[in-house]
């Protein structure tokens, strides 16, 4: 997830070059609304992108379909600080934006039927309910998001370098503590769950610097959350650990070998005319035997 953000980042930078922002190549022009000509356009194509990137088709959304609405949320992150830096009619609230390009627009029409409740990109960000929020308040999430992102990019599961991995946990965890700290944040519970997402997904990297054998993790910085909302166990970069995809591949291994077994035997008896229930019985003890060992 987080290497597309940072793809947008690098081809349609988050600043103002000349009081305007540019894009460094065509990778959102099939996402124009005039030739992208202004900057409003440009955000709006940058906007689509993303959700053409992540819920574009349902072999797409099923490889978030766990996480989705956190996605959606890192989105909303990126679009109000983008509006953020720019002056336009409403320049307090996405409401501005949501009525010219998003519900004003075919592009966010387009058709979905694998998300629950939703048949279009539009509804889509709908379910948010974030339309109506301050992107003043919600952009102050974007630096936390971005070194986040830049944290599970950069992680190296077979080379990892522990002591980088400190260090931005430490930088993350301070500007985490700012946001929990902000009076204009604290409180609502829709910035609180942005809160949430962040702090589930640093958790969840933790974890991975965990399993990576970083032998300094219990030096890793706590974060507090809020307990106005209950953070789900599952953030946006969550995907089963190597070692779960084994176990089960190893269970499924196991239970077809033994079964392969029974029906050989079970042949072979059948061939010469014998009836071994007893020894069928045991044959079906082994495969529940191996099945929970496996389990443990």
């Amino acid at each position: 997830m987080c290497r597309n953000f940072l793809l947008v980042r690098n081809k349609f930078p988050d600043k103002l070059i000349d009081e305007n922002f540019q894009f460094k190549d065509d990778t959102f022009n099939d996402y124009c609304t005039n030739k992208c000509d202004t900057d409003l356009e440009k955000i709006s194509a940058g906007c689509l992108y993303f959700l053409n990137t992540f819920f574009g088709s349902s072999e797409l959304f099923a490889q978030y379909s766990n996480n989705y609405m956190n996605i959606l949320e890192y989105i909303i992150i990126w679009l109000s600080y983008m509006l953020n830096l720019i002056k336009n009619e409403k320049n307090d609230s996405l409401d501005f934006f949501y009525r010219v390009y998003i519900n004003g627009s075919d592009k966010y029409k387009t058709p979905i039927n694998y998300v629950e409740s939703c048949s279009n990109y539009k509804e889509l960000i709908d379910k948010t309910n974030m339309m109506n929020m301050d992107i003043k308040d919600i952009s102050k999430f974007y630096d936390a998001f971005i070194l986040l992102c830049e944290m599970y990019s950069g992680f190296d599961e077979h080379s990892p370098n522990c002591n980088k991995y400190f260090e931005d946990a430490t930088k993350f965890v301070e500007k985490y503590k700012n946001l929990n700290g902000d009076s204009s944040i604290t409180g609502k519970n829709s910035y609180s769950q942005l809160l949430c997402t962040l702090s589930t997904d640093y958790d969840n990297f933790k974890n991975k610097c965990k399993n990576a054998k970083c032998n300094n993790i219990t030096s890793f910085p706590e974060i507090k959350t809020q307990t106005t909302v209950k953070c789900s166990v599952q953030g946006s970069e969550v995907t089963p650990s190597s070692s779960s995809i084994a176990n089960n591949l190893l269970l499924v291994l196991f239970i077809f070998g033994a079964i392969g077994i029974f029906l050989g035997i079970s042949y072979k008896y059948s061939l010469f005319g014998f009836r071994k229930r007893a020894q069928k019985q045991y044959l079906r003890e082994k495969i529940k035997n191996i099945k929970k060992r496996i389990n443990h």
